[in-house]
C-alpha cells in the first residue's frame, strides 16, 4: 500500500492567458484597450514561464509530463517539447481548450473526456477515457435514493430538485430560483446550493432549512448523496459537473455560462443535449423570465418517461475507469509498461 498522506511538492511558474470572449465579437475584443494590454502583457509571462520549466524539468529529469490543459499548461509543454520529454495531455471540455490545440501537435498521447468525434486530434495517438470522477458518483437504486433523501430531511414522497452553479455559485441561477421559489416548491423540494459569495444574502431572504427548502453555501462532503437523491438536477455545464451526473445518469438542465473563455460550457452542453441526455436553458432568456426554468423542471417532473429516456441517453457518457486508464497512458508514455 502507498502512503498519499504525504505531500505532494508543488512547484509555481509564471504563466500568461489568452482573454478571449465568446460573446463578444473579434472587433470589440479588439477595441478594448486593458484587454489587449493584458494579453500584450501575458505574453512576456508565457515566455519567462517557458525558461522556468526548462530550468525545473532539467533539474527535475521526469519520465513523462501530464498536462491537464489550462494556460499554465502551456510554457511546459513546450519546454517538454524541446528537452524531448514524453507529453501526455487529457482534455476535460468536449471541445478542446487552446492550449491542448497547440501541444497536441507533439503530445505523445491525448486523452479526451467526451468522444473523439468532438476533437481534431489524430486517431492514433487520441483516446476517449472520460473524466475521472469520485467511485461514490454512480447510479443509485430506488431504495437509495429514497434513503439518500430522508439522510438530507427531505420527504421520501416528494421529487427533490437540487440547484448548484458550481463551486463559486452563480447569481443569476440563484435569483431565478429565488424568484421562481414558489412555483418550484409546487413541483416538490428545492435544495439551493449558492456558493459563499451570495449566501448571506439569501439567508436573509429565506426561510429556515426544511423538508420543502434548503439553502446550502456549499457542500464538502456527500455531494454524491445529494445528487444521488435528487429527481432532477440544476447546474452548469462545467466538465467533471456533466461527468459526474452521467455516472449518477441524473435528469439535468444545463444552465452553461455563455461569457466563460471560448465558450466552452456552451461547447459542452451542445455535445450532450445532441444526445438527448440533457435539457439547455439559455441563460438571458432565463434571467429574462424566471419562469423557463420552471416549466424545465415540470417538463422532466410531469413526464416520466421523458426523465428515463434522458438517464438512458446520459449514463453511457460516463467512464468508471477514466483515472486508471489515464494512468495507463502517462506509464505507457514512461515506457513503464
Amino acid at each position: 500500500m502507498h502512503d498519499f498522506d504525504e505531500k505532494i511538492p508543488v512547484q509555481r511558474i509564471v504563466a500568461g492567458k489568452l482573454r478571449r470572449y465568446y460573446h463578444l465579437t473579434v472587433i470589440r475584443q479588439l477595441l478594448w484597450p486593458s484587454l489587449v494590454l493584458k494579453n500584450v502583457r501575458d505574453c512576456f509571462f508565457v515566455i519567462a514561464g517557458f525558461f522556468q520549466s526548462i530550468a525545473k524539468l532539467i533539474i527535475w529529469r521526469p519520465d513523462v509530463v501530464f498536462a491537464k490543459g489550462g494556460y499554465v499548461c502551456l510554457p511546459v509543454g513546450i519546454a517538454t517539447r524541446l528537452l524531448g520529454i514524453p507529453l501526455v495531455i487529457h482534455d476535460s471540455d468536449a471541445h478542446p481548450g487552446l492550449t491542448n490545440l497547440i501541444l497536441s501537435k507533439w503530445a505523445t498521447a491525448i486523452a479526451t473526456g467526451a468522444p473523439l468525434k468532438y476533437y481534431p486530434y489524430p486517431a492514433k495517438k487520441a483516446r476517449y477515457v472520460g473524466i475521472p470522477v469520485g467511485s461514490e458518483f454512480r447510479q443509485f437504486t430506488d431504495r437509495e435514493r429514497l434513503a439518500a433523501k430522508i439522510k438530507w430531511g427531505i420527504k421520501a414522497d416528494q421529487p427533490l430538485i437540487v440547484v448548484t452553479g458550481g463551486g463559486l455559485g452563480s447569481s443569476r441561477i440563484n435569483d431565478a430560483v429565488i424568484f421562481a421559489i414558489e412555483d418550484l416548491l409546487v413541483l416538490g423540494s428545492v435544495v439551493l446550493i449558492s456558493g459563499t459569495g451570495q449566501y448571506d444574502e439569501l439567508r436573509s431572504i429565506t426561510p429556515p432549512n426544511s423538508s420543502r427548502f434548503q439553502l446550502h453555501a456549499f457542500i464538502f462532503k456527500d455531494m454524491a448523496s445529494l445528487l444521488g437523491a435528487a429527481d432532477v438536477v440544476i447546474t452548469r455545464a462545467g466538465a467533471t459537473t456533466i461527468l459526474e451526473l452521467a455516472a449518477l445518469a441524473k435528469p439535468t438542465i444545463l444552465i452553461p455560462n455563455g461569457k466563460l473563455t471560448g465558450g466552452h460550457q456552451l461547447k459542452n452542453a451542445a455535445v450532450y443535449q445532441k444526445d438527448g441526455a440533457v435539457v439547455i436553458v439559455d441563460e438571458d432568456e432565463m434571467v429574462g423570465n424566471p419562469k423557463i426554468l420552471v416549466d424545465a423542471v415540470r417538463d422532466i417532473l410531469s413526464n416520466p418517461e421523458k426523465a428515463q429516456q434522458m438517464s438512458m441517453a446520459f449514463a453511457p457518457f460516463a467512464r468508471p475507469n477514466a483515472a486508471r486508464d489515464v494512468a495507463d497512458m502517462v506509464l505507457v508514455a514512461s515506457n513503464r509498461l
